[in-house]
Protein backbone atom coordinates (compact mmCIF):
# COMPACT_ATOMS: atom_id res chain seq x y z
CA UNK A 1 0.00 0.00 0.00
CA UNK A 2 1.36 3.41 -0.92
CA UNK A 3 -0.57 5.39 1.71
CA UNK A 4 -0.19 5.24 5.47
CA UNK A 5 -2.80 7.09 7.51
CA UNK A 6 -1.21 8.68 10.57
CA UNK A 7 -3.29 9.21 13.70
CA UNK A 8 -0.81 9.10 16.58
CA UNK A 9 -2.27 8.75 20.08
CA UNK A 10 -0.46 11.93 21.18
CA UNK A 11 -2.78 13.99 18.91
CA UNK A 12 -6.55 14.32 19.31
CA UNK A 13 -8.69 11.64 17.57
CA UNK A 14 -9.56 13.49 14.37
CA UNK A 15 -11.29 10.61 12.57
CA UNK A 16 -14.57 11.49 14.30
CA UNK A 17 -14.40 14.81 12.43
CA UNK A 18 -13.78 13.17 9.07
CA UNK A 19 -10.01 13.53 8.64
CA UNK A 20 -6.62 12.01 9.53
CA UNK A 21 -3.81 13.89 11.23
CA UNK A 22 -1.38 12.94 8.47
CA UNK A 23 -0.95 10.74 5.41
CA UNK A 24 2.42 9.41 4.24
CA UNK A 25 2.44 8.49 0.54
CA UNK A 26 4.51 6.72 -2.03
CA UNK A 27 2.82 6.79 -5.41
CA UNK A 28 3.31 7.16 -9.12
CA UNK A 29 1.18 10.21 -9.90
CA UNK A 30 0.20 13.21 -7.80
CA UNK A 31 -2.97 15.07 -8.81
CA UNK A 32 -3.63 18.63 -7.65
CA UNK A 33 -7.30 19.58 -7.97
CA UNK A 34 -8.36 23.23 -8.18
CA UNK A 35 -10.93 24.47 -5.72
CA UNK A 36 -14.32 22.89 -6.37
CA UNK A 37 -17.64 24.40 -5.33
CA UNK A 38 -21.32 23.47 -5.23
CA UNK A 39 -21.76 23.84 -9.01
CA UNK A 40 -22.74 20.97 -11.23
CA UNK A 41 -21.32 20.52 -14.75
CA UNK A 42 -23.61 23.21 -16.20
CA UNK A 43 -22.69 25.75 -13.50
CA UNK A 44 -25.91 25.45 -11.54
CA UNK A 45 -25.52 25.82 -7.79
CA UNK A 46 -26.85 22.75 -6.01
CA UNK A 47 -28.42 24.76 -3.18
CA UNK A 48 -27.39 28.33 -2.37
CA UNK A 49 -28.50 28.05 1.25
CA UNK A 50 -27.23 24.57 2.25
CA UNK A 51 -23.58 24.22 3.23
CA UNK A 52 -23.77 20.41 3.48
CA UNK A 53 -25.23 19.96 0.01
CA UNK A 54 -22.63 22.30 -1.47
CA UNK A 55 -19.86 20.42 0.34
CA UNK A 56 -21.09 17.11 -1.05
CA UNK A 57 -21.24 18.52 -4.61
CA UNK A 58 -17.71 19.92 -4.26
CA UNK A 59 -16.46 16.49 -3.11
CA UNK A 60 -18.21 14.79 -6.02
CA UNK A 61 -16.58 17.31 -8.39
CA UNK A 62 -13.19 16.49 -6.88
CA UNK A 63 -13.86 12.80 -7.43
CA UNK A 64 -14.60 13.48 -11.13
CA UNK A 65 -11.31 15.38 -11.49
CA UNK A 66 -9.32 12.61 -9.77
CA UNK A 67 -11.06 9.97 -11.90
CA UNK A 68 -9.97 11.86 -15.03
CA UNK A 69 -6.39 11.04 -13.97
CA UNK A 70 -7.28 7.39 -13.32
CA UNK A 71 -7.87 7.62 -9.57
CA UNK A 72 -10.73 7.40 -7.09
CA UNK A 73 -11.84 9.03 -3.85
CA UNK A 74 -9.56 6.70 -1.86
CA UNK A 75 -6.56 8.29 -3.62
CA UNK A 76 -7.35 11.73 -2.14
CA UNK A 77 -4.85 12.43 0.63
CA UNK A 78 -5.34 16.10 1.48
CA UNK A 79 -8.08 18.74 1.41
CA UNK A 80 -8.16 22.48 1.99
CA UNK A 81 -11.67 23.79 2.70
CA UNK A 82 -12.58 27.46 2.41
CA UNK A 83 -15.84 28.16 4.25
CA UNK A 84 -17.64 31.52 4.04
CA UNK A 85 -18.46 33.68 7.04
CA UNK A 86 -20.13 32.26 10.12
CA UNK A 87 -20.65 28.92 8.38
CA UNK A 88 -17.16 27.99 9.60
CA UNK A 89 -18.60 27.86 13.13
CA UNK A 90 -21.65 25.79 12.16
CA UNK A 91 -20.03 23.23 9.90
CA UNK A 92 -21.43 19.97 11.28
CA UNK A 93 -22.89 19.33 7.82
CA UNK A 94 -19.39 19.54 6.32
CA UNK A 95 -18.09 17.00 8.80
CA UNK A 96 -21.01 14.72 7.91
CA UNK A 97 -20.29 15.18 4.19
CA UNK A 98 -16.65 14.21 4.71
CA UNK A 99 -17.49 11.18 6.83
CA UNK A 100 -20.12 10.05 4.33
CA UNK A 101 -17.86 10.51 1.33
CA UNK A 102 -14.61 8.88 2.47
CA UNK A 103 -14.24 5.35 3.84
CA UNK A 104 -13.30 5.46 7.54
CA UNK A 105 -9.92 3.88 6.79
CA UNK A 106 -9.06 6.42 4.05
CA UNK A 107 -9.64 9.84 5.63
CA UNK A 108 -7.48 12.56 4.04
CA UNK A 109 -5.85 15.35 5.96
CA UNK A 110 -7.76 18.62 5.98
CA UNK A 111 -7.41 22.27 6.82
CA UNK A 112 -10.49 24.46 7.24
CA UNK A 113 -10.15 28.16 6.55
CA UNK A 114 -12.82 30.79 7.21
CA UNK A 115 -13.08 33.39 4.44
CA UNK A 116 -15.24 36.45 3.91
CA UNK A 117 -16.29 35.53 0.37
CA UNK A 118 -15.67 33.24 -2.61
CA UNK A 119 -15.97 33.85 -6.38
CA UNK A 120 -19.80 33.88 -6.29
CA UNK A 121 -22.10 35.13 -3.54
CA UNK A 122 -23.90 31.76 -3.75
CA UNK A 123 -20.78 29.72 -2.88
CA UNK A 124 -20.59 28.74 0.80
CA UNK A 125 -17.62 26.40 0.44
CA UNK A 126 -14.72 25.69 -1.91
CA UNK A 127 -12.51 22.61 -1.56
CA UNK A 128 -9.03 21.98 -3.02
CA UNK A 129 -7.59 18.48 -3.09
CA UNK A 130 -4.39 16.51 -3.57
CA UNK A 131 -4.54 12.86 -4.63
CA UNK A 132 -1.74 10.30 -4.94
CA UNK A 133 -2.40 7.50 -7.40
CA UNK A 134 -0.76 4.13 -6.97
Amino acid sequence: MSKTYLNPPDLFPSQQYGFSQGVATLGKTTVYVSGQVGWNAIQQITNPADLGIQARQALENIEVAVAAAGGSRTDIVSLRLYIVGDHIHNALSVREALRGFFPAENLPTSTWIGVSALASKDFLIEIEAVAVLE
